[in-house]
């Protein structure tokens, strides 16, 4: 499954414990092969089962980042290529990346997925190199607790209620079990019947943009750490995705193109 989703991605994966995978992209450039990629599944990810062209779903695009902070088109970019990279395993998204509303990409979670009969929570967080802390290690620990804080009722909103939303979508096709399970979640969280996330399998996603310099992430030098972060967490399954990323422009060119 990796060589797949390695003809398009500098990546490398393993295996640190039962249950638990790293992921480590990087991505420097968006060269012919990644920009082809790109251009394959860009539709489906911010739209779902459509047959918006791909000049269209780019302008789209363009629109949302034009009108939107720094922060927020950084962590839309880092949550769009964690998307793609995760969709080129065979998971399938039972959400749209563009949100329902125009103009946002508010979804409860960052993503809701479905493999071979599991469900999977996907949560991101992303800043620059050159802000201080900002490390994989904080961002991987931030997105687990923000999916800690979902689960067990610390959100404004019911976040399993934006899931179902999105799931009910006639693009996104979602499977009716998936479906009456995440409307069951729903109603519970209403009923302030919460959830724990050792239950569930999740999917913590960190990126973070380098900007002026540029390092590889490599797996002899992050496993140790990200394996002895993840034994601090509960879950029934868990897979960490790590990327490095030249920078924002990389994408915003590539929707100019």
């Amino acid at each position: 499954m990796l060589n797949s989703v390695g003809q398009n991605f500098n990546c490398e994966q393993k295996k640190l414990s039962d249950g638990c995978y790293l992921h480590l992209i990087n991505i420097e450039e968006i060269d012919e092969k990644l920009e082809q990629y790109i251009d394959e599944r860009v539709v489906s990810i911010c739209e779902g089962n459509v047959d918006t062209s791909l000049s269209i779903i780019k302008k789209r695009l363009k629109d949302y980042f034009i009108t939107k902070s720094n922060n927020l088109v950084m962590g839309s970019i880092a949550e769009f290529f964690c998307h793609l990279y995760i969709t080129g395993f065979g998971f399938k998204q039972e959400f749209l990346y563009l949100n329902l509303e125009e103009g946002s990409i508010k979804k409860g979670f960052d993503g809701y997925y479905s493999l071979s009969n599991e469900e999977w929570v996907f949560e991101s967080k992303s800043g620059l190199k050159s802000t201080s802390g900002n490390t994989h290690e904080s961002k991987i620990k931030e997105s687990y607790v923000d999916l800690v804080d979902k689960f067990s009722g610390g959100g404004s909103n019911n976040p399993w209620k934006n899931a179902y939303n999105h799931a009910s979508h006639i693009d996104v096709n979602c499977d009716q079990n998936i479906r009456k399970n995440i409307k069951q979640l729903s109603e519970n969280y209403t009923q302030n019947k919460f959830c724990k996330i050792e239950d569930f399998n999740v999917m913590p996603g960190s990126t973070i943009f380098l900007q002026e310099s540029w390092e590889e992430l490599k797996m002899l030098e992050m496993e140790g750490e990200i394996a002895k972060l993840v034994d601090e967490f509960q879950f029934n399954k868990i897979n960490i995705i790590c990327i490095n990323k030249k920078s924002t422009d990389l994408f915003i060119n590539y929707l100019e193109n």
